[in-house]
């Protein structure tokens, strides 16, 4: 069996986060990055499934050269060997098309990703990817287990869970609690230089979308401490200031 793990490189949750060129890019200077969380949810649990079924795990991962620290955790985490696209990942379509590019050439039986990033929190990817290469897409996944070639899932919908069945090939948006993240040892970081990481250059069409522009979330307002006992003072305060009754 052949798992694709599909990886985002993002800034670490605590960056604070700084925009350059007329607020078009981010100011990458300083910034450390990680491997999405979601996407390492997706990368533990195929893990386990390589353990449970003998699979080979492929990491790929659209980005510039920056990113493949990144990839060498996942490597050293437990992935076989990883493809890197040579391109900027700021395009749901475009990413799309080079996860499909690739799992086109290569045949994998169940393509794994996180059901989003968590810089652009888009959630687009998995579906498209499905799309293109004509196979069902399942999102956001919690429990993936593995039954010949039957999936036997578990995902989230409003208001619940909902338990199904699909036949591979699969495209899966995973989230927690499918597995728990894994920390690579000693020794996994040892081989992981050694793994085989292939850059390819891009295909298919040119980005459809472009920034305009980013803005960072308006700065948290000052906070007025009211009494216990004035009550009344609260409510002109909701009606009069914060206008919200």
């Amino acid at each position: 069996m052949k798992l694709l793990v599909c990886v985002t490189s993002v800034p670490d949750t605590t960056t604070k986060i700084v925009f350059t060129d007329n607020n078009t890019k981010l100011n990458k200077a300083g910034v450390t990055f990680i491997t999405g969380p979601y996407d390492d949810y997706a990368l533990a649990r195929a893990v386990e499934l390589k353990e449970k079924t003998g699979a080979t795990i492929t990491v790929l991962n659209v980005g510039q050269a920056d990113s493949e620290p990144v990839i060498r955790k996942c490597l050293a985490i437990g992935a076989d060997d990883a493809i890197r696209v040579n391109a900027e990942p700021t395009d749901a379509y475009f990413v799309a098309e080079q996860i499909a590019a690739i799992a086109k050439e290569n045949n994998y039986d169940l393509i794994l990703m996180g059901r989003e990033s968590i810089d652009y929190n888009g959630g687009q990817v998995h579906g498209i990817v499905g799309e293109m290469l004509g196979i069902p897409s399942i999102s956001p996944v919690m429990l993936l287990d593995l039954d010949g070639n039957t999936a036997k899932i578990t995902r989230e919908i409003e208001g619940g869970k909902e338990s199904l069945e699909a036949q591979l090939p699969l495209v899966l948006g995973c989230q927690e609690p499918i597995a728990e993240w894994k920390i690579p040892n000693m020794r996994g970081i040892m081989t992981a230089r050694t793994k085989p990481l292939k850059v390819v250059e891009p295909t298919g069409t040119d980005k459809l979308t472009t920034v305009a522009s980013y803005e960072l979330p308006a700065p948290r307002g000052s906070v007025k401490m009211i009494p216990a006992d004035e009550a009344e003072k609260l409510i002109q305060l909701l009606h009069t200031e914060a206008k919200v009754i």
